[in-house]
């Protein structure tokens, strides 16, 4: 069997695309892991000695035909997704013409398959290679105040991903890629009051992007990149400025359980380093600067996003209701959690990373999280979360000591448990 499957890589170059497409289809179904065959598209990626690993025909073949007509191209982003758990194939995955026309891609409001390259970049930035490269990475574009997201990414042309016509005219310019991916995840969650899809901005939802945010938040670069004011148009400098992690904290509500937890975890990563909590708490009334940068921007007004996956129907006393924040005041008894044991865990302690602080804890208090988790902790049914609950009411009810009063002091909060991110990291299959 193994051979005969070797026989069909040639016939992925055919120049009929029915034959490509037949001996693509054949292939497919060994690449998930598991499959008895899959070693075929390993084969020959291992270093030997001191030579550097080579890309392998087949590998070059499905990265090309992610290009091809729509059959073929479904079929190739498919197999990579799938391979994508190695890491021997990383490396022929995250180089840069690869990486740029993947980015490019999903950027494209008319990609068919970006959904597919999502998952792909998310599966990839599981490494941090990837991560790296994704942050420093440029992609170039052309304006086209006309289309659906007033820019066309020049390397997404493909089989799926047709130029704009009439052709926007001028040179291209090098933008920073991270920025316009967030704005393409902000436009892939808004949907048609109607339902109908045709009419979206976008062909696809970009959910698996939230996995990527989570990914690249694990790096110290990573949080700094979301911690750190820029315009809030990435295509136009002058305009006002804006924390990156601001545009997406909103979905930690959102009906896909993908887009809310990488959402979480993304938020839970940046409030690591105590120098951001103000940022991240204060109004967006208020503006704050985030050291080592000078630049303010308004604050992030997390809070209501961390609370309402705790917050329940339980009615409050209206002196509890005053100090709440106002999108959790006087919340319809249709109000549910959170069902997901996990992503209630990730809000609980990203709550605790941020009573690491004095000034921290008093916000916390005075804006109503221990009524809010009070009720989340009768309802809870899931030991950890309710371990991680009550640790957090006795650092928001427990007498502060003297040497705290001034707000400089660092509580811990006791280790985080690595596997709470394996939501976020795992790779995905299709």
């Amino acid at each position: 069997m193994e051979a005969q499957l070797k026989e069909l890589i040639p016939f992925l170059r055919d120049k009929n695309p029915q034959v490509r497409q037949i001996a693509l289809s054949n292939l497919l179904g060994q690449t998930p892991e598991g499959s008895p065959h899959r070693n075929i598209f390993y084969h020959g990626l291992g270093a030997t000695g001191l030579q550097k690993p080579k890309e392998t025909d087949i590998i070059r073949d499905l990265k090309l035909l992610c290009r091809d007509q729509l059959a073929v191209a479904h079929d190739a982003f498919r197999a990579l997704v799938n391979l994508s758990d190695s890491p021997l194939l990383v490396p022929f995955l995250s180089e840069p013409a690869f990486l740029t026309f993947l980015v490019s891609y999903i950027l494209n409001a008319d990609s068919i398959l970006a959904d597919l390259a999502s998952m792909l970049l998310s599966n990839l930035t599981a490494s941090s290679s990837p991560c790296a490269a994704l942050l420093a990475l440029n992609v170039p574009i052309l304006k086209t105040p006309s289309s659906p997201s007033s820019f066309f990414p020049t390397l997404a042309r493909s089989g799926t991903c047709f130029a704009p016509v009439p052709y926007p005219p001028g040179e291209p310019q090098d933008i920073l890629a991270l920025p316009l991916l967030i704005d393409a995840f902000v436009e892939g969650a808004s949907m048609d009051p109607s339902g109908d899809r045709a009419s979206r901005k976008r062909k696809g939802e970009l959910h698996f992007l939230a996995s990527v945010f989570a990914n690249i938040s694990t790096s110290p670069a990573g949080r700094t990149f979301f911690i750190t004011s820029r315009p809030t148009d990435p295509l136009n400098p002058n305009s006002t400025n804006e924390y990156p992690l601001a545009k997406i904290v909103a979905f930690t509500e959102h009906q896909d359980t993908i887009r809310r937890g990488g959402v979480a975890s993304t938020l839970k990563n940046c409030v690591f380093s105590s120098q951001v909590h103000r940022a991240i708490l204060s109004p967006d009334t208020e503006t704050v600067v985030v050291p080592p940068s000078t630049l303010s921007a308004p604050g992030i007004d997390a809070l209501p996003y961390i609370l309402l996956p705790l917050a329940g129907p339980e009615e409050l006393d209206l002196e509890d209701q005053e100090k709440l924040p106002s999108a959790l005041q006087f919340l319809p008894s249709t109000k549910k959690r959170d069902p997901d044991p996990v992503l209630r865990l990730t809000h609980v302690e990203t709550l605790l990373l941020l009573c690491t602080t004095r000034w921290g804890r008093d916000y916390l208090r005075d804006h109503g999280v221990y009524e809010i988790v009070r009720g989340a902790h009768m309802e809870e049914t899931v030991d950890k979360v309710s371990e991680h609950i009550e640790r957090l009411v006795q650092l928001l009810k427990g007498d502060e000591s003297v040497e705290t009063v001034d707000g400089c002091d660092v509580v811990r909060v006791g280790d985080q448990d690595d596997d709470d991110d394996d939501e976020d990291n795992r790779i995905e299959e299709v």
